[in-house]
């Protein structure tokens, strides 16, 4: 399933929805919406906004008028075989959100839209295409634009949803692959340099640790925040093309991106993918995966060595 807005020309869009939506006049187009644009679209019932945050309450204590909750680690995973949501389960979520064939899904957040982006990529994962609200939470909050705490009440939908695409997901064994030689994917790992060279195990405070430190052989680092602006929205995709094609990545090979739990490199992938047009595959394991698997090399030219602590 793919957003009207996406699959139609504005033309056909702004006739499919009726004269009385202003999503109908003012189709929203590519990828990204603008806070203007959001804030002119507040209320059309062909809108459907959700926020993914990862910081606890935030929602709770204000959010855009008409955004309903997502929280990324209950209703976005299985959290007993640490996998993406089951078809049923988010089948079920998407219904409990008004979701269908005719609405546009506007996702934000908060952390640069690092979990809107993941679910962006989960959705994506199950056919249902969505925008992202460029800059998030943090341009929305500094343009000083109006939150509320009023809960957003929708009718259910009765979409059914086929079983996920693969295609959009790197696993442990794509990944040796790539490092193998097998195959000819680029690897990119978006995480800061001193994650990268092993200086560190993870940034201060984090809970998702690996008994080892560096990164995947022959991997690229381009750290996620290079694609983003002081107010937290993307950089032109001029110059997002200009940046990773002086790394190497130019859309003639297939990409996989990796960071740590597969949230940062889910906003790398979303503009890879739905800016550069570029064939991205999200390796959602990441490091915390990689970095305790037995057997697979690493490089870490920091050589730091775990002591348990």
């Amino acid at each position: 399933m793919r957003s009207l807005s996406t699959l139609l020309p504005a033309a056909s869009v702004a006739l499919a929805f009726s004269s009385t939506s202003a999503l109908a006049l003012d189709p929203a187009e590519g990828p990204l919406v603008s806070t203007a644009w959001l804030e002119k679209n507040l209320g059309d019932p062909e809108l459907r906004l959700i926020e993914v945050s990862v910081e606890p309450g935030v929602f709770e204590r204000g959010h855009i008028e008409g955004a309903q909750n997502v929280v990324w680690h209950t209703d976005l995973v299985d959290t007993v075989t640490r996998d993406i949501a089951s078809r049923e389960d988010f089948e079920a979520l998407v219904q409990r959100l008004g979701i269908d064939d005719k609405k546009t899904v506007v996702l934000y957040g908060d952390n640069n839209n690092w979990f809107a982006a993941w679910g962006a990529w989960v959705f994506d994962t199950y056919g249902i295409e969505v925008k992202l609200l460029d800059g998030g939470r943090k341009k929305w909050e500094a343009e000083n634009l109006p939150l509320s705490t009023r809960a957003e009440t929708v009718e259910v939908s009765a979409i059914t949803l086929s079983e996920r695409d693969e295609s959009l997901r790197a696993r442990l064994p794509d990944v040796l692959a790539a490092v193998e030689g097998k195959t000819d994917a680029a690897i990119v790992d978006i995480r800061s340099k001193d994650e990268f060279s092993g200086k560190i195990f993870a940034p201060e405070g984090s809970q998702e640790l690996s008994v080892r430190a560096g990164h995947v052989p022959n991997a690229i680092n381009v750290p996620w925040g290079t694609a983003v602006a002081e107010d937290g929205t993307f950089k032109p995709a001029d110059e997002l093309k200009a940046i990773y094609a002086e790394k190497g990545i130019d859309g003639s090979k297939p990409v996989i991106v990796y960071c740590r739990i597969g949230e940062r490199s889910s906003h790398t992938w979303f503009l890879l993918t739905k800016i550069l047009g570029y064939d991205v595959r999200n390796y959602d394991g990441s490091w915390t995966e990689y970095g305790n698997s037995v057997g697979s090399p690493i490089v870490n030219v920091s050589n730091t060595v775990w002591t348990g602590k």
